[in-house]
């Protein structure tokens, strides 16, 4: 099986590093970025399987790159990693940007976040196993 790519986006440089330390381990490959726009240019750059980001963030939030990569990059799964939990914006990015899952801040690394990245991972896995099985039933 292919190592998926999973892209975490952050403006707060001492999460991506604590990011960077605790999923050392697992069995995918990481990216970071440090904005909306750099997770743009990543994305433009490299294959993406999952990207995890921030809600709160200075010139894009999290919620306009979750529409941008919805619309331009469907096939990635969309996560959500952050402390601000207001309702309506919550419901926001859930029905515009198609979350697969929110994770809130402080998060517990290996009880809370691996687990919820790998099941990204496994549903990515799944979802791509769907789409080819069916293309190959239309032939």
């Amino acid at each position: 099986m292919e190592k998926r790519t999973v892209l975490f986006v952050d403006d707060e440089e001492k999460i991506l590093r604590s990011l960077k330390r605790g999923l050392l381990d697992e069995p995918y490959n990481t990216l970071f970025a440090s904005s909306g726009k750099e997770a743009i240019e990543i994305l433009k750059q490299k294959e993406v399987h999952i990207i995890v980001t921030d809600m709160r963030m200075p010139e894009m939030s999290g919620l306009e790159l979750l529409r941008t990569v919805k619309q331009e990059y469907p096939h990635i799964v969309r996560m959500v990693l952050s402390g601000y939990t207001q309702v309506t914006t919550l419901l926001t990015a859930i029905n515009q940007g198609e979350i697969f899952k929110f994770i809130t801040k402080p998060w517990q690394l290996e009880e809370e976040f691996k687990p919820a990245i790998r099941e990204a991972v496994e549903y990515y896995e799944f979802r791509n196993q769907r789409q080819t099985v069916e293309a190959e039933a239309k032939q």
